[in-house]
């Protein structure tokens, strides 16, 4: 699915579109496929700001560095407003490989150290160091699994990373992702609604959003922390 990264015309542009239609958001698909998807000047300069970069608990700088890179060109940053890197999308994974994907903590090494060993042969230098459009055809020859290097395949852990980063930048904040409810807000979600009244009902009704993890309310129980890291 290369339109995915390439916005179906071969431009090279980064698009979410593809993205809200695995994931079920029909509606925030039709919403912002309006308006061109590429990253633009004027995209970066309206964006909200990206946060400074932090330490991440389980990945080391380099692998750090990999995996920014590569969530910001999944749901990059534009005129549609902010993406995976405003919200804290890498630090969702890098937490999680922590605890409840402890399992893939190797999985991700490997494949973090064969996105940069292929970008280095195929475009010349470390992922992160690539142009936005270099960084986008190395994404679509591992989403084709054109990519050499990786095990058991590119488009394997293309699919990890892509399910990840989605996850990190829709879940409930309380996963350390969707920091601001940013990725609520792109999408239209309203939050969490313990009732919905009949006003809420009405066609066309306006809900107004609730920026709260459910883990603030008292009936839910934050446990410890691994019990699933689904949105």
């Amino acid at each position: 699915m290369a339109k995915d990264i390439d916005g179906g015309d071969g431009s090279g542009g980064a698009s979410r579109r593809g993205f809200f239609k695995q994931i079920g958001f029909a509606g925030a698909a039709v919403a912002v496929s309006a308006t061109p998807l590429g990253r633009t000047a004027e995209a970066q300069s309206t964006a909200a700001a990206v946060p400074r970069r932090e330490a991440l608990e389980t990945l080391n700088a380099t692998e750090a560095d990999a995996l920014e890179a590569m969530v910001a060109r999944l749901i990059p940053s534009d005129d549609n407003g902010p993406g995976a890197t405003e919200a804290r999308a890498a630090h969702y994974i890098d937490r999680a490989l922590a605890g409840p994907l402890r399992g893939l903590r190797a999985a991700y090494a490997a494949g973090l150290a064969a996105l940069d060993d292929y970008a280095q042969s195929a475009k010349g230098a470390a992922f992160a160091r690539l142009s936005a459009a270099d960084q986008d055809a190395v994404l679509r020859d591992m989403e084709s699994n054109t990519a050499t290097g990786f095990s058991p395949s590119a488009s394997a852990f293309f699919n990890l990373l892509r399910t990840h980063t989605i996850e990190g930048t829709f879940c409930d904040p309380y996963y350390g992702g969707n920091a601001n409810f940013v990725g609520w807000d792109l999408i239209g979600y309203p939050g969490l609604r313990m009732g919905v009244s009949a006003a809420d009902q009405r066609m066309n009704a306006q809900f107004v959003p609730v920026r709260t993890s459910a883990y603030d309310d008292p009936m839910f129980s934050r446990g410890g922390g691994d019990h699933g890291h689904q949105p």
